[in-house]
């Protein structure tokens, strides 16, 4: 069984995959941190993401391993668990770029499959109801407006120590939502079989519970 969820930045993908897939007791495959693992050794090597004959070139260099430990998932590129580092402001721009490349998508679309064939699992992330699981068996697009979005990024990163204008991450979330949006190749979009669901006047408990209503649990 699989379980997709899709949405733009700061919806509560990730948030609401976590939970849901603890209370089915089943692997939670968060996608976006594949993505950030590209992004995280690109700006390693020091290459600008968007320069993509580059970012291209350095791909078959990356070994990325997804471990699951007590329900959590790290993220391993050569070796490295680089889990701590890949929620940075700098890794999300440059994650959102690095995906627009097929290249980039088709090497981490084919583990993401090699994974929900072995397992039951929940995957949230931008495109896994249009391209990466096209027959899931359930799909949820779940949205919220671009304040909302924002303003729950301004609280995460006041919990944790960071200092970032309100007005700057409206203007971040914004220009991603823009370039996942306008991408050639699988961009952000609800599949045409999933049901939307606008998270910005719900609680995290809500919103699961209508999930779980939504998928007959």
């Amino acid at each position: 069984m699989n379980i997709a969820i899709d949405g733009p930045a700061g919806a509560g993908k990730s948030t609401i995959a976590k939970i849901l897939a603890k209370k089915l007791n089943i692997l939670y495959l968060d996608t976006g941190a594949m993505y950030r693992g590209v992004a995280y050794y690109v700006l390693k090597k020091g290459i600008q993401p968007n320069d993509r004959e580059n970012v291209e070139t350095i791909l078959d260099e990356i070994t990325m391993n997804i471990k699951y430990e007590n329900n959590l998932q790290s993220v391993w590129v050569n070796g490295e668990d680089i889990s701590p580092f890949i929620r940075e402001n700098s890794i999300s721009m440059a994650a959102s770029t690095v995906s627009k490349y097929p290249k980039v998508r088709l090497k981490l679309v084919e583990l993401q499959r090699e994974i929900a064939n072995k397992s039951d699992c929940v995957l949230d992330g931008r495109d896994i109801g249009t391209f990466v699981l096209p027959n899931a068996e359930y799909k949820i697009f779940l949205t919220a407006s671009p304040e909302t979005r924002a303003k729950r990024r301004y609280i995460e990163l006041i919990e944790r120590g960071q200092e970032q204008p309100y007005s700057q991450i409206l203007e971040e979330i914004q220009a991603r939502d823009y370039q996942d949006i306008h991408r050639d190749f699988a961009p952000l979009k609800q599949a045409g079989d999933a049901i939307l669901l606008d998270t910005s006047d719900l609680s995290i408990e809500e919103v699961v519970n209508s999930i779980e209503n939504i998928c007959k649990f």
